[in-house]
């Protein structure tokens, strides 16, 4: 049987265009049984059976106390856990979210290309990407850095764009364990034009296939 991804869409607060080109991507991208809903029911079931699930920009609080007892047992577990853009715009009356993603985003500039500085090729979501990716997006700075607690794969290079507001140190791409499961989170991922970009859907592959712990090309 292909792996299963519970890919959530659910918003309470800002709601993005792209999240149908982001769906549509998924369903493409690899050989996965896509299970796509807005349905916070669909987190209170118990979660076993998916190699991964999928925050695909998410916003605003949006689990049920079962879904969020669910969730993060899944994670602790072994389950992998993928953030893409507004999932860090979530759940921020959950500090165990906060912990889990390893960062809430703050603010963002305008929507307008810059650069990411790939800091670690050793990695699936990265090791296709050259040395500094030039990509367009909204470059979300964070309430905190998450360096220390995460794996940082990439960063912003803030000279590249206006508006940034975190510095010279402005981590983009992470992952991390936790528990006995693993997580990543990509801040791009904005406009529906990126889920047609060949090195970004091979930016999430690669993350989806790490968090599940599946074979990676």
């Amino acid at each position: 049987m292909a792996p299963r991804l519970l890919v959530h869409t659910r918003t309470t607060g800002y709601r993005h265009d792209s999240i149908p080109a982001g769906i549509a991507a998924l369903r493409t991208l690899g050989d996965f049984e896509v299970h796509a809903t807005e349905d916070p029911a669909a987190l209170e079931q118990p979660l076993d059976d998916h190699a991964a699930v999928v925050f695909l920009s998410t916003s605003g609080e949006i689990l049920t106390p079962a879904g969020r007892e669910r969730l993060a047992a899944y994670v602790e577990a072994g389950g992998g856990f993928v953030g893409v853009h507004a999932a860090a715009c979530t759940e921020y009356d959950w500090p165990y979210y906060g912990e889990l993603l390893g960062a809430r985003f703050a603010r963002h500039p305008d929507h307008q290309p810059g650069k990411a500085v790939v800091e670690d090729h050793d990695h699936p979501a990265t090791r296709h990407l050259p040395a500094v990716w030039e990509f367009t997006d909204e470059w979300y700075d964070f309430r905190t850095n998450p360096r220390g607690s995460v794996r940082v794969l990439a960063t912003a290079d803030e000279f590249s764009y206006e508006g940034g507001g975190m510095g010279s140190d402005h981590p983009l791409v992470w992952c991390r364990d936790h528990g006995r499961g693993r997580v990543f989170y990509t801040a791009l991922g904005h406009a529906p034009e990126a889920y047609e970009d060949p090195a970004f859907r091979a930016h999430l592959l690669g993350g989806i296939t790490w968090a599940a712990r599946l074979p990676s090309a």
